[in-house]
């Protein structure tokens, strides 16, 4: 050890090591699972999925006779919008970022499951919800959904995942929800839920 640095006080060497070795870590590694941990994003986790990151913001039940909820189903069929006995509606609402300078494929393999084995994949309204997530390009530089949408600008700010899902499955928590890279199935990358 050099002179000068035998010479400082403890307390300063030992603040000197924690920045040496906090600029020893990779801001590159990837992110393949995460734990949900607060409301609107606060400390969500950010996955990776080949070369897009995706961000839970918010994962909960719905209630259909709740106003801002029912706007959530809109664009179901009939038919769709029927549960069940033992059903529940679940939302996931999710952001994707394209840090890239190319416009690239969002997942559309997206499944929730309990710790039961119970898997569930999402429904896709009509264009009429304009909070649905829909698979499609993210734009080079760019996030789904996108800057100034209805989903956007939402008490979310995330685009809704909707899935019709047993209600002992949350009995079953912690919910997972598994996003598959479109480009290579292999590269996947999972989060608890929140409910």
């Amino acid at each position: 050890m050099s002179s000068r640095l035998c010479k400082l006080p403890p307390a300063v060497l030992a603040l000197l090591a924690v920045f040496v070795l906090g600029a020893c870590g990779d801001s590159h590694t990837k992110v393949s699972t995460g734990t949900y941990a607060g409301e609107s994003g606060q400390n969500a986790p950010y996955l990776d999925v080949g070369p897009l990151i995706y961000e839970v913001q918010l994962s909960r039940e719905l209630n259909p006779t709740n106003t801002e909820d029912a706007t959530y189903l809109q664009g179901l069929s009939p038919a769709e919008r029927q549960l069940a006995p033992g059903q529940e509606w679940f939302a996931v609402f999710v952001q994707v970022y394209n840090n890239t300078s190319s416009a690239l494929p969002s997942a559309s393999d997206l499944t929730i499951s309990d710790t039961q084995g119970n898997s569930y994949t999402p429904l896709a309204p009509s264009p009429i919800n304009q909070f649905a997530y829909r698979p499609g390009l993210v734009p080079a530089k760019g996030q789904l959904p996108v800057s100034n949408s209805t989903a956007n600008s939402g008490p979310t700010q995330g685009a809704l995942l909707l899935y019709k899902i047993q209600t002992v499955s949350l009995d079953n928590r912690p919910l997972e929800l598994k996003i598959v890279d479109p480009s290579n199935p292999a590269e996947t990358a999972s989060a608890e839920l929140d409910v």
